[in-house]
């Protein structure tokens, strides 16, 4: 489990899931797949409840869903791209999602929620291109009910195996922790000197 993660979800329950689920969907680097596996998994503990664990992770997905799709809506795609890296969305993320619109139209809304590397982006896609509202709401809907369920039964049906499910995941956790890490120092510092390079030269071109 990520470090932090769990003690959170299992202090703050529905609460922090909402919070996890929206932010999310609004394009932040937060695995769902975590999130619910281990909201499912304190539902087999008796801690949670089945159905409202899937209600309220489904109402998050569409709160911040909503925020991409105005996102979309009012920033356009210059906008994403300039602000996206800051939350690690880049050119590639954005492509993907208008793709795969482009080629499903309005389905692809529904399709795309429990497709990974595709779901947390496709609402962005979706607001540039101004899919009616109604229709966004229903397939994201659909779609984020189908995602949400499989995950919290999946770590329901973990069960009492749970335990040996993070001993195994840990060092993987830790090592995808690291090379995130080290891959947004690389940007920064990458960025840093590419920007010096540049103030250089225009200093050296000015008479």
């Amino acid at each position: 489990m990520i470090p932090q993660l769990d003690i959170f979800v299992t202090y703050y329950g529905l609460s922090a899931i909402f919070v996890l689920m929206t932010l999310e969907s609004l394009c932040i680097p937060i695995p769902s797949e975590v999130v619910m596996s281990f909201a499912g998994y304190l539902v087999y503990r008796g801690h949670l409840p089945l159905l409202g664990v899937i209600v309220i992770a489904t109402l998050a997905n569409l709160v911040g869903s909503w925020l991409a799709y105005l996102i979309g809506v009012y920033g356009g795609r210059a906008f994403i791209l300039r602000w996206g890296r800051y939350v690690l969305l880049n050119e590639a993320h954005l492509q993907r999602a208008e793709t795969w619109f482009a080629r499903h139209g309005s389905l692809s809304v529904c399709i795309g929620r429990v497709l990974p590397g595709v779901r947390t982006f496709i609402s962005l896609p979706a607001g540039i291109g101004r899919m009616p509202l109604a229709r966004f709401f229903l397939f994201s809907a659909i779609g984020s009910w189908i995602w949400n369920t499989a995950l919290t039964v999946f770590g329901y049906q973990l069960g009492k195996h749970w335990e040996l499910v993070d001993i195994y995941l840990k060092p993987l956790t830790v090592l995808g922790a690291v090379v995130l890490i080290a891959g947004v120092l690389w940007y920064w510092f990458g960025r840093s000197r590419t920007t010096r390079r540049h103030s250089a030269r225009q200093t050296e071109h000015r008479p």
